[in-house]
Parts: C-alpha cells; sequence; structure tokens
C-alpha cells in the first residue's frame, strides 16, 4: 500500500496534508494516533467511501477488501446466521452463474468467446475460494472463535450486539480477503476467541491493517505501525510493534526538544546581538555588516524553526444528578423476555436495585445484558412480569451501539437541550473536545471514538440519577477511558453497568452484581467478575472448577 502526496480535508479541518507513506506487501500494521487524528477517515479512503482532495492512495492489483468497523451493524432480517456468515464467500453466487453459462453453451452458444472466458474466470474464483472444502474451514472457524452451534441456526435479528460483532468478525475472517481493515476488532472477544484471532491474524496471507487501544493485541500481531499525528495532519511508518514505535517515537520527540532548545537559543543570541549592534554606531561599517548578516541568519532560523510539542487536552465531565432519587430507584419483578418464544432469555427475573447503588450485569455474550438494559428504558416491551420506575427516578442511556445519536445531524444539533443556551453547549463541547467549528460536523463523519464522546456529553446534559451504561469504554481510548471511570466513582446517583472491562469496573465501585441467564444476584467479587471475563470458555470453566 503507498500513499502519495495525499491531502484530505472536511469543511476547514484538515485530516491529512501532504502524506506520503508505503508499506510492504502483506505487512501487518497498526494504525496509531489519538481520537478524531483520522484512523477510521483512512480505512473509509481505502473503501473508497471517502475521496481525495489531492495525491494518490495505491493498493498495487489487490482489489478485495475486507473492513470490521468498530461499531457493527447487521440488518435485522430472518437469515440465518450460518448462511450470514457461509455468503462471506461468494460461492453460491458464482455457482449459479455458472449453471446459467452451462445452460446457454447447452443451447447452442458454444462459440461465444467472452462467456467461455467468463466461465474460466468464474472457475477460477471458485478454486481461489477453496470450494470443495469450504464447509470445513467454515465450520472450523466457528469452533474456533466459539460461536455456539446452537447460534448457528438463529435469524440475525435476534443477536445481542456482542453477537453480532463475533459473526461479523467471523464472516469477515472466512470471506478471505486480499486487504483486512479492522477497527477496534477485540471490543467483544473472549479471552480464548482472542487468542485464536490473534493467531489467525499473525499467520494471514494478505494485508492486515488494525485500529486498536489494545496494546497487547497489537505487539502480538503487527510488524509495522503507522502513526497518524494530529497535530500537523502528517504520518509516518515505524518498523517493529508497538512498543518499539513507541521507543523511537518517544526517542525522536527527545531529539526534536533538543534541536528546538538549541535553536531557541542560537535565535535569542541573535536578536541580542542585533539589538547591540543597532545600538552601536551607525558609522562603524564592519558592525553593521555583522548586524546584516545575523539578520539573514535569524530569518533562515526562523522559516525552519521546530514547533513546540503539542500537548492534547484531556476530557472534562462533571456528572451531577438534578434531583435525589428514590429509596427503591427500581423494582423487577417477575420479568420474562426472549426473541424466540420457546427460548426465553429470562423466564422468573426478579432484583431491586438501591439508591446510589453500582449495579454490574455480567454474563455470556447473548444472555440478554444490553437486551435488559433496553427492557428498564422502554425500548422493549416484556412479555410478562413488571419493571416498577420509582417516580422520583430520572434515566439517561448510554448505548452500546450508540444509535442515540442522529447521524445526519451534526453535534450541536445531537446534544442540543432548551435549558442550555449555545454559548453553554458550547462550553460543554469544549470539555468532550470539540471545539469551534467542530460542533458543526455532521456525526456520520465522525470516528466511533468521537461519537462516544457525544454520547457522553448527551449523558452529562440530562442530569439524570440513574444512570444505564452498555459498554461506555468500549471505543475511547485508555486516557480517556480512566477520566470518565474517576468521575463515575464521584458520581451522586445510581448505575446501572454492563462492560466487559475489569479495570474500568473496579474503578468506579461495584456494589453488586446480576449473573445472567441465573438471574443470581451477588455481592461485587473480583474473581467473579474475572471469570465472566473469560466469557465461559473452556479454560474459565476449567479455572472454576
Amino acid at each position: 500500500m503507498k500513499a502519495n502526496n495525499i491531502f484530505l480535508s472536511f469543511a476547514n479541518t484538515i485530516i491529512f496534508d501532504d502524506v506520503s507513506f508505503q508499506l510492504p506487501n502483506d505487512t501487518k500494521c497498526g494504525v496509531v494516533g489519538v481520537n478524531g487524528a483520522g484512523k477510521t477517515t483512512l480505512f473509509r479512503l481505502i473503501l473508497g467511501e471517502v475521496e481525495l482532495d489531492k495525491g494518490e492512495l495505491n493498493f498495487g492489483s489487490k482489489k478485495r477488501i475486507g473492513y470490521l468497523p468498530q461499531i457493527v451493524q447487521i440488518e435485522s432480517s430472518d437469515e440465518t446466521v450460518y448462511d450470514f456468515i457461509y455468503d462471506g464467500r461468494p460461492i453460491k453466487k458464482i455457482q449459479k452463474e455458472l449453471e446459467e453459462i452451462y445452460a446457454r453453451l447447452s443451447n447452442g452458444e458454444d462459440n461465444n468467446s467472452p462467456l467461455l472466458k467468463r466461465m474460466g474466470r468464474l472457475q477460477d474464483e471458485l478454486e481461489m475460494y477453496d470450494v470443495y472444502n469450504a464447509e470445513n474451514i467454515l465450520l472450523e472457524l466457528i469452533i474456533n472463535m466459539n460461536i455456539d452451534l446452537d447460534l448457528l441456526y438463529r435469524p440475525l435479528r435476534s443477536l445481542s450486539g456482542g453477537e453480532k460483532s463475533k459473526v461479523a468478525f467471523a464472516r469477515l475472517l472466512y470471506s478471505n480477503p486480499d486487504i483486512l481493515l479492522l477497527d477496534e476488532p477485540t471490543n467483544h472477544l473472549d479471552v480464548e476467541t482472542k487468542s485464536f484471532v490473534t493467531s489467525f491474524l499473525k499467520n494471514y496471507h494478505g494485508e492486515v491493517l488494525i485500529i486498536s487501544h489494545d496494546i497487547d493485541f497489537l505487539n502480538s500481531i503487527v510488524d509495522h505501525i503507522l502513526y497518524i499525528d494530529k497535530a500537523n495532519h502528517h504520518a509516518k511508518v515505524y518498523k517493529g510493534d508497538y512498543n518499539h514505535f513507541l521507543k523511537q517515537y518517544e526517542e525522536e520527540k527527545r531529539l526534536k526538544e533538543l534541536a528546538r532548545q538549541r535553536q531557541e537559543k542560537e535565535m535569542k543570541n541573535l536578536e541580542a546581538f542585533i539589538l547591540k549592534a543597532k545600538q552601536a554606531s551607525q558609522t562603524n561599517h564592519a558592525i553593521k555588516k555583522m548586524k546584516q548578516d545575523r539578520e539573514v541568519k535569524l530569518s533562515k532560523l526562523k522559516k525552519v524553526m521546530i514547533q513546540k510539542e503539542q500537548a492534547y487536552k484531556k476530557v472534562k465531565l462533571a456528572f451531577s444528578p438534578r434531583h435525589e432519587g428514590g429509596h427503591v430507584p427500581l423494582t423487577v419483578e417477575n420479568l420474562r423476555f426472549g426473541y424466540d418464544e420457546t427460548h426465553p432469555l429470562y423466564s422468573d427475573l426478579s432484583f431491586r436495585i438501591g439508591d446510589k447503588e453500582r449495579f454490574l450485569i455480567v454474563g455470556e455474550n447473548g444472555v440478554g445484558k444490553s437486551t435488559l438494559l433496553k427492557l428498564i428504558i422502554g425500548k422493549l416491551s416484556p412479555q410478562d412480569g413488571k419493571i416498577r420506575i420509582n417516580p422520583k427516578t430520572e434515566i439517561a442511556y448510554y448505548a452500546q451501539e450508540l444509535e442515540n445519536l442522529e447521524e445526519d445531524k451534526t453535534i450541536l444539533e445531537n446534544v442540543k437541550n432548551d435549558e442550555y443556551s449555545e454559548w453553554q453547549l458550547r462550553s460543554l463541547l469544549a470539555n468532550f473536545l470539540f471545539f469551534e467549528d467542530d460542533i458543526n460536523k455532521r456525526v456520520k463523519v465522525l470516528s466511533p471514538g468521537e461519537k462516544a464522546r457525544v454520547s457522553l456529553c448527551k449523558l452529562l446534559l440530562k442530569r439524570a440519577n440513574l444512570l444505564i451504561l452498555d459498554e461506555p469504554t468500549n471505543h475511547l481510548d485508555p486516557e480517556t477511558q480512566l477520566v470518565i471511570g474517576l468521575n463515575f466513582a464521584l458520581f451522586e446517583g445510581t448505575i446501572i453497568l454492563v462492560s466487559h472491562n475489569p479495570t474500568f469496573v473496579s474503578q468506579i465501585g461495584i456494589n453488586r452484581m446480576l449473573i445472567l441467564p441465573y438471574g443470581r444476584v451477588e455481592n461485587y467479587s473480583e474473581e467473579l467478575l474475572d471469570y465472566y471475563y473469560l466469557v465461559n470458555t473452556e479454560q474459565g470453566k476449567k479455572s472454576l472448577k
């Protein structure tokens, strides 16, 4: 992959400014940079969803590109999971077209040279997709990715967010493209599946570009790092893993700062000399000439002066409820719900939440954690049972898939609230690192990390006393995760949380845990959280025995 002098901007915001880089064939490359630097935008350029203003992005003869977005959107349909994954390779489509060609040829079109050539190309494609071994490959992939065999014949519409991500990932790997683009691929992977995916990608015969905040994952796979610098809109390729890149980058920063300090010192010396020369006698031609020489040197130095490294601002949060909540904000009684009447997710689920409690919902993917949150907020209706919300309870919901954002509206329009003036909203958005004209960007052009910050801002503006959070750290860099964890820990209200992030969970101070699908409520246990972090893999089951 090669970029030649690429330039891209959205309105007045420059993303890439005269960027050139080259990646070797079949490289495994981590794409890194702060949120909003342009990582996801680079993927959109490769996919052809965005056009460059100038320059060229070349992938050689490789054309088949596979993409796993950070937020997976699978159309809710009756298609089964198995058919969805299997169709990752267009085998059925190719076979259908071949059958049509065979029929035409049998009807006397045997002298049709273009038809014969097309038939040959299609047969080559079937060979490339290993048609006779394809189902075995698929079954092995399904097993290695810990996709429950019972899930295979369920309709896509019944999947949870975590299940959708895993199924989409399996389809992508099965499709066997020339270039794999992966945006935060480990968000929904259990430990065992992550281990398989790591090995799979490391040995993949093709190019792999990965955006990830999971440093261990990157270090296990990549042999190059593409760093996108938000400050100067440039990009640079580093050979080696993430840790090696970090050492090189820090050393470059150190040497650059030393060089800048030397330049600054030289500039001060030149300015001091010029000032003294101006105060000297104007009839002293030797001093006058020396002054002119120093002025030329100073002018040249100013043109090549190294700029001081920009310090990136950090997200600032402050969550405070408008009103005190009730003694029991929420009660769930004998709840029953399922997407399939014969296989309910829960049939007699009951629990109570106390005021200012930190309540964690755990369980393997697909047991209904996100679904339960949607039932509580009224997005779904129970088939039986009651969800009682105290009249004093005000709810704010953070959606895992960020579906509470309106993609075609601007950032400012998404957070608009009658209780706040535009000036106040601008001030609040600045705390979430959206400055000046940033607020007029449409949400659809934002990176997932930026969208997550908009969602967090909307959450804050509601000033609710019950926060319902579905995987709030999925799209955020580690530094921002730390900031929001500290603020949620200080929140003077109640929190119901679904999260697979043990550091974040420990940070906000969980009191009790609801274990699905069993419906048990237990006091918080770090060991129990670690177990469910393994998401019921064989390794986890053995460790529990």
